[in-house]
């Protein structure tokens, strides 16, 4: 078969298809296929680490405000809780009591949906602390 047959039957020189070699497009239209599945892994992984973040500011916001309410009481306690805490979690609960010789402080706040400040998913993360009861023994 000579070169002039070859290209009349689509094949290219040395006789090979034109169609098995013209793979040209093909690295777009896969990135184009997994480019949702990789914006919802990163998605997830940051409301993930957003979530562990939500954990973390509970937990600090709970100790200040069990240290505050050991030494002003209940509204000193809420206070500290409201001051830790910036405004994108606002929205805070605040248990304060007296448990013995023992002041505690329960902080609950809501998880942002993907970026602080937004829209708040159904979920509260509780933060615990506990602190000496100082005015009790003043």
């Amino acid at each position: 078969m000579n070169a002039r047959t070859a290209l009349r039957r689509g094949r290219g020189p040395g006789g090979r298809s034109r169609l098995a070699r013209d793979d040209r497009g093909q690295a777009t239209v896969e990135f184009v296929g997994t480019l949702p599945i990789i914006l919802v892994t990163v998605g997830l992984l940051w409301q993930a680490a957003l979530t562990g973040y939500t954990f973390a500011l509970a937990g600090n916001a709970a100790d200040e405000a069990a240290r505050a309410g050991a030494v002003g009481g209940a509204d000193a306690c809420a206070a500290a809780a409201r001051r830790t805490l910036s405004g994108a979690w606002q929205g805070v609960a605040t248990n304060c009591r007296v448990d013995g010789e023992m002041y505690r402080a329960t902080v609950e706040l809501r998880v942002p949906a993907l970026f602080p400040g937004g829209i708040d998913l159904p979920v509260t993360v509780p933060g615990e602390a506990a602190a000496p009861n100082e005015e009790r023994n003043r």
